[in-house]
């Protein structure tokens, strides 16, 4: 049965490496690409398509533990894995209206597959395990930001326009790497367990498909009331409304980092023949410090509130760092720049050294602010975790859903400005929830 398990979690992280290297990839380069068809007929952005799938994204996860329940977790994360697939497919033929549908459809498959990938990586883990293969699953899933970006550096460098050619090649491989990983979930093999093999009369095997999946639906649709009372409830509380300006604030730099700043990159003209293929390179080097950031924050300082509050002032301090080298290196005009490179120029002499450097100090610093909310909430929250940590993804996703949109409209230096505001503030609040922790603590003690 451990093997069974084991083997489960391997191909579940396999698949989910192969998706979101295609998806992760087609996210950073998509508006770079956009803007490059040579077609008068499609109007569409890929700020604007990213901002779509995190907001449906963010309500979808309302329904999503329902739609599990109902169809089971495998089936939830191949049907999803498909909606990844068609949206990707989308860049071979791009067409405005099947642009905009897919976003929509795969913000609603990203909720049914995370909520999918929790229920079956706790279902094949025990008290014993679970850490050691939630550190599998993520080891693999981190490593999707470094193949697919690597290709895009070998294709496109020295390409100052992308061909109708080169985007079809790029686009199939990535379609094809997302559909044998949708394929591997089907290869995922059922872990039985005792109290699911027969009832209490022995009568559950004669029961109908149709009563067996109604009695599913009607305990779903139960739980999934008591837990956005819950989440409710929660929202009345002081320590996730400070927190909130925290979880706002990792929105706007995950649209930031995974979206803008490679389009940014690419669209810089000093930059010459090699603008293109840095996109590519940026998105390693981001991946790199997420991988560092999460591996030595996340296991070295966890459950430690001192360690904690150090962790989150390192972030803010490594992200004011790299969006005050941003300001210097980039054009202002790099994110809504209407053709492929800028116009202006920044004030210092654009430094792929320094351009790399923030990426890399992007992708730390995010590790920094998501690994230490993870683990405030579960300390805080820890009878209460699953409405707390939907909490953290809805508010999450919203900010991103909402900045992926201004992202085409707002110079570089309003969205950098938008971000040390909304920094600094969710850094002080995180700080204020850490003190009235300790005060708590002391209070008990005493």
């Amino acid at each position: 049965m451990a093997d069974i398990r084991t083997i489960n979690v391997v191909i579940l992280g396999v698949g989910f490496f192969l998706i979101f290297t295609a998806f992760t990839t087609c996210g950073n380069i998509e508006q770079t690409v956009v803007k490059s068809l040579d077609n008068d007929t499609f109007t569409g952005s890929g700020y604007h398509s990213l901002g779509i799938i995190y907001g449906v994204f963010s309500f979808s996860n309302l329904l999503a533990p329902t739609v599990v329940a109902v169809i089971g977790a495998q089936l939830t994360m191949f049907l999803s894995g498909i909606l990844y697939s068609g949206y990707i497919a989308v860049f071979l033929v791009p067409l405005t209206w099947s642009f905009y549908l897919t976003s929509v459809l795969i913000g609603i498959g990203a909720a049914m597959l995370w909520t999918a990938q929790g229920h079956f990586l706790v279902e094949n883990s025990e008290a014993s395990t679970i850490n050691r293969n939630t550190g599998m699953f993520w080891a693999l899933l981190q490593c999707s930001m470094l193949f697919g970006n690597l290709y895009i550096y070998f294709d496109w460098n020295g390409s100052t326009e992308i061909s109708d050619r080169s985007r079809k090649t790029i686009f199939t491989t990535l379609l094809v790497t997302s559909v044998v990983g949708t394929l591997s979930f089907l290869a995922l093999r059922k872990t039985h367990q005792p109290e699911e093999m027969l009832s209490e009369d022995e009568g559950q095997s004669l029961l109908s498909a149709r009563m067996i999946y109604k009695q599913r639906a009607n305990t779903a649709v139960r739980d999934a009331k008591s837990e956005f009372k819950t989440i409710l409830q929660l929202l009345k509380t002081k320590s996730v409304l400070l927190l909130s300006c925290c979880m706002a604030y990792s929105g706007l730099e995950l649209s930031f980092y995974s979206g803008v700043y490679g389009t940014c990159i690419g669209a810089t003209t000093q930059f010459g023949e090699a603008a293109k293929g840095l996109i590519g390179i940026s998105g390693i080097v981001v991946g790199v410090g997420e991988i560092i950031g999460g591996g030595f924050f996340g296991l070295m300082c966890k459950n430690n509130r001192f360690r904690r509050t150090s962790v989150v002032f390192l972030g803010m301090v490594v992200h004011f760092i790299a969006f005050y080298l941003i300001f210097l290196n980039i054009p202002d005009d790099a994110p809504v720049v209407l053709k492929t490179s800028t116009q202006n120029k920044p004030y210092l002499t654009p430094s792929v050294s320094i351009a790399m450097l923030c990426s890399f100090l992007l992708g730390l610093g995010d590790s920094c602010f998501n690994t230490q909310l993870y683990s405030i909430l579960g300390h805080v929250y820890a009878e209460q975790s699953v409405p707390a940590f939907a909490i953290f993804k809805f508010i999450q996703s919203i900010f991103a859903a909402v900045a992926f949109i201004y992202s085409g409209y707002l110079l570089l230096t309003w969205q950098l400005l938008l971000m040390v505001i909304l920094g600094f503030t969710g850094t002080l609040c995180f700080f204020m929830v850490e003190r009235m922790q300790n005060f708590s603590v002391d209070l008990q003690e005493y």
